[in-house]
């Protein structure tokens, strides 16, 4: 089948940088110059640059064994030293590190050197568990201070982290601490969510029990358990041990040891997969300095004076990157919240914004279309006159939802700077550099410097500008994936094999290039639905769909159709604001002919259901595969990774 895929929707609005605001960006027009006549000494000057080595390093990249890389491997440095205690030597321990806000309003300042002092404290309790060099620790905990603290320490004693997300069931949460072989788990007793508190240590137990006759879980030996929810929890006095008691007795006394910048740094999960947990190694050296170069020219961080915030958690990696590493290992000040956007109130995440004086935020799509269906009264009681930097991660963000994060957030004149990365790439690898780039409302826009894409088609050449096709990577990065723990071979196969000939990573995103050359993503390829021989994307006709003054929210599957082989079915969620002022009655109609107008009678759904929620998993990605199963009238599959499992038996309900 062709990889060729139909572009039907147009995108004319630009918006370039104001001159002030290019006038004091830290990204330049150069870094692009610089990175075309010499990509791997530009990586090499980056990393010397952003990064404090130990033993410097004399090697860039070495892809004499694709598609196995290394870089800066003869160089030796320590995370958590990058991350910390070199701040607080050149004189900067009394700036703030996190601004940490609990659900229930709780707030705690914490500056580099505490920060620091805590971390040291934490690796050495870790030494005394007997944790060490190419260890592996499970960390299971809510967003708290603490667990950027376990991050780093695990991180500072050369042993390897795997986090998990606190939303993660038992048996998920089983399968990846024995795929691990994790020696300790890092846990809270519980955390904030929604109002009350959602306990962790009882999964955690349940966990290290006799899952579905498996026996009980072999390799971890101790459990640190943070005293966070003040909810009962059972223990075992052999095996479980308290944060506070443990860190407050252990000496703040820490050296930090360099270690060879392939030393691997972390094992991420990637969720919503089915079947043995795919583990993505990230290692050290190469990670952090493309992670904190990133978060600097993307996020245009200036250290002394911004107040930073990226409301992903821990869990997933936009936690990883451009929480607990680009933004420490930059010197930034950033918020850290524990809870839900919508809790106590809708505004919340406006009111802490407003309280601190954020001045650049990152989120997510879905996040956004949230507040559109809520509406904008509520965002405008609040004073986000502070930000000036918008950003976008996650999934392709529709040209709509731009525009009202544009105005609504940004007050219709700050830069949006949308990221297209992955798990595997580890850091943002497609984005506007906001001082520079003329954006484009739902356009990824271009490479970062010294990053190499393309578009191309099933034989791996070049589509063209104009077309859509799949998203390759041409050349090896510093933050990429190393390999998939324990399984090489799923490695090779899974981003490699399509285009072994020509070394390009896929990793199943399409894309096309617009008539500038600039990348629009189109979703994943499995959701480009072939419509009467006409390869459509998803993303296109959703963002038609939330075009339209009634929607906030679209999810758009194909379905099997004995005429057009499949047909386009869309499940739409309504904005608040038009309902009080219209009838539903007869909107699916409407909204079908309105498909048909904005990009052809093609892409126009066969059916419409309107919703009031949609399945999202907890970092805000919609199941389509279970809208799927609706739509196809099969029993849904397994919806145990969902935000709120009760959603696809209400969406079931109405589409019956």
């Amino acid at each position: 089948m062709s990889s060729q895929i139909d572009h039907l929707l147009s995108e004319t609005r630009r918006f370039a940088p104001s001159e002030d605001f290019a006038a004091a960006a830290v990204g330049t027009a150069d870094l692009y110059e610089r990175a075309a006549a010499d990509r791997e000494g530009f990586w090499a000057d980056q990393a010397r640059e952003l990064l404090h080595w130990h033993t410097p390093f004399t090697q860039g990249l070495d892809w004499s064994n694709p598609p196995f890389a290394t870089w800066f491997a003869d160089g030796e440095l320590n995370v958590a030293y990058n991350c910390l205690d070199r701040h607080v030597e050149a004189g900067n321990g009394d700036r703030v590190a996190l601004l940490w806000e609990g659900e229930p309003g709780e707030e705690r300042r914490v500056t580099y050197a505490e920060l620091t002092e805590e971390v040291k404290r934490v690796a050495n309790v870790l030494t005394d568990l007997g944790v060490g060099h190419g260890d592996r620790v499970a960390i299971y905990l809510p967003m708290i201070p603490e667990a950027v603290a376990a991050m780093l320490a695990v991180a500072r004693i050369g042993a390897i982290h795997s986090v998990v997300f606190g939303g993660f069931s038992a048996d998920s949460l089983r399968a990846r601490i024995d795929d691990a072989g994790a020696k300790v788990v890092i846990t809270a007793d519980g955390g904030y969510r929604k109002g009350k508190v959602s306990p962790l240590k009882p999964a955690v137990d349940l966990a290290l029990g006799d899952r579905n006759g498996s026996g009980p879980q072999a390799s971890v030996e101790h459990v640190l358990v943070v005293r966070r929810g003040g909810n009962d929890v059972d223990w075992d006095a052999d095996r479980d041990i308290w944060w506070h008691e443990a860190v407050a007795a252990a000496s703040a006394e820490h050296e930090a040891q360099a270690f060879p910048a392939e030393n691997p740094l972390f094992i991420l999960y990637t969720s919503g997969t089915t079947g043995k947990p795919k583990g993505i190694l990230h290692t050290s050296g190469g990670y952090l300095a493309q992670a904190a170069f990133t978060n600097r020219v993307v996020h245009d961080i200036h250290p002394e004076s911004d107040v930073y915030w990226c409301t992903a958690d821990i869990g997933w990696i936009t936690g990883h990157t451009y929480v607990t590493y680009g933004p420490l290992a930059n010197g930034a000040t950033q918020v850290l919240y524990e809870g839900t956007p919508d809790t106590p109130h809708p505004g919340r995440w406006w009111e802490v914004i407003e309280k601190y004086g954020v001045t650049v935020f990152y989120t997510a799509p879905t996040a956004i279309r949230s507040f559109m269906k809520i509406g904008r009264e509520v965002p405008q009681r609040f004073d986000l006159s502070s930000l000036r930097l918008l950003g976008s991660v996650g999934e392709p963000i529709n040209p709509e939802a731009w525009i009202w994060y544009r105005n609504i957030i940004g007050g219709e004149s700050t830069p949006i700077v949308d990221t297209w990365w992955q798990t595997e790439t580890g850091a943002i690898m497609i984005s506007a550099l906001p001082g520079i780039t003329e954006t484009k409302p739902g356009s990824a826009q271009v490479p970062l410097p010294g990053i190499a894409i393309d578009v191309v088609d099933d034989a791996g050449e070049h589509v063209g500008n104009g077309n859509g096709g799949l998203l390759v990577i041409t050349e090896p990065w510093p933050s990429m994936l190393r390999g998939i723990w324990g399984d090489p071979e799923r490695f090779k196969e899974t981003y490699w094999d399509k285009f072994a000939d020509q070394g390009f990573y896929f990793a199943g995103d399409g894309a096309r290039l617009d008539d500038d050359g600039d990348v629009w993503l189109l979703g994943r390829v499995d959701d480009v639905m072939n419509v009467s021989g006409h390869r459509l994307s998803t993303a296109e006709i959703e963002s038609a769909l939330v075009g339209n003054e009634a929607v906030a929210e679209s999810a758009v599957v194909g379905a099997s159709d004995e005429t057009t082989g499949q047909a386009v079915v869309a499940f739409v969620i309504v904005k608040e604001s038009f309902l009080k002022a219209h009838s539903p009655e007869g909107l699916a109609d409407t909204l079908r002919k309105w498909v048909g107008e904005q990009i052809g009678p093609i892409a126009r759904p066969r059916d419409i259901y309107i919703v009031g929620e949609l399945p999202k998993t907890r970092s805000g990605k919609i199941m389509r595969r279970l809208l799927r199963d609706v739509a196809e009238g099969r029993e849904v599959g397994d919806t145990t990774t969902l935000a709120d499992t009760a959603v696809m038996s209400v969406i079931s309900k109405q589409v019956k």
